[in-house]
């Protein structure tokens, strides 16, 4: 009863983890997207006061789309010069420079072109007039000149430039939202055109999701070349212990055999019945002329006879 009284309550234990978890991730969900609304708001409507003041200006229009962009990279938590590039100068094969918007990298040598030269001078158009026919030929105009986009940025065929890699698809980026439905509204096609032609039509909105996509799979690839890395580094800390505990063995080793080698030579020295203090003693005792005397201890140690019958024993021990 114990037993299973501990396994329920393990379970019970899980399930109130498992809630209090998925409760924590929906509410940081619900903030990213309350977060992602807000910005939208924002930015669509900078753009919208924009367009009013420009009145048709199709440069500024461009700058301005460049700048909405800029804002979204900013937003998606990709870094400049590592996860994306701005302007970036590339050739073709025949030595034709492009220089796309931006050029999103993704793992795995797979890269992501942004193209934000939309023009919307018709939509600004159909935004600042009240008449009705005029609104409604511009929202035509509006269609058509995306449409003419798409035809266009087809054709520079970005997949062939040096130094993109694995490209699939353009994205093509209008950058006030209610311009990008406004066109889906009227010409549904418009998507599958844009999808048979390799490009995808994106809005603030849906490009952030995109980028914020990008933006975790990177994450998860960093994570995954750090695991990588743990792993070859302590591949390389695990050889490097073996080798460390081969070396100490050898060091004990020659240790061993370099304090057998001194016993030897101090058993010639001063031990033993024939050791060299012993007999140098006896030619001194003789009559050799010497200037300096031997050790006392070292000569008592040699002079003593006991060590001789110690001797004895080991030899005997030994035969």
């Amino acid at each position: 009863m114990d037993a299973l009284k501990q396994q329920l309550e393990g379970f019970r234990r899980q399930i109130h983890e498992s809630y209090t978890h998925e409760q924590s991730e929906r509410s940081a969900l619900k903030h990213q997207l309350d977060h992602l609304r807000e910005l939208n708001l924002k930015m669509s409507q900078d753009a919208i006061n924009l367009t009013k003041a420009l009145k048709g200006d199709n440069k500024q229009q461009g700058n301005w789309g460049e700048v909405i962009l800029e804002r979204v990279l900013q937003e998606s938590g990709l870094r400049e010069g590592h996860e994306y590039h701005i302007q970036q100068d590339l050739k073709d094969d025949n030595g034709k420079r492009f220089k796309p918007d931006v050029i999103v990298h993704l793992p795995e040598q797979k890269d992501v072109v942004i193209d934000a030269k939309m023009s919307l001078v018709s939509y600004e158009r159909y935004f600042n007039s009240e008449d009705k026919d005029i609104r409604e030929q511009a929202i035509k105009e509006h269609a058509l000149s995306i449409r003419q986009h798409i035809k266009g940025l087809s054709q520079k065929d970005y997949h062939k430039l040096h130094g993109l890699k694995s490209l699939d698809y353009v994205l093509m980026f209008i950058p006030i939202e209610p311009a990008f439905l406004l066109a889906i509204e009227y010409d549904p096609s418009l998507v599958n055109f844009a999808l048979e032609h390799n490009i995808m039509l994106v809005s603030p909105t849906n490009l952030l999701v995109a980028l914020r996509t990008i933006n975790n799979i990177w994450r998860y690839e960093y994570q995954n070349q750090n695991a990588q890395n743990i792993a070859k580094q302590a591949s390389r800390i695990y050889d490097k212990l073996c080798g460390y505990l081969e070396d100490m063995e050898k060091l004990g080793r020659a240790l061993d055999s370099a304090d057998k080698s001194y016993q030897n030579a101090m058993s010639k020295l001063s031990s033993g019945k024939g050791n060299l203090i012993r007999q140098a003693h006896v030619m001194q005792q003789l009559g050799v002329d010497t200037s300096k005397q031997l050790d006392k201890q070292l000569l008592n140690r040699a002079l003593d006879e006991s060590i001789d019958d110690d001797e004895t024993d080991t030899q005997s021990v030994k035969n």
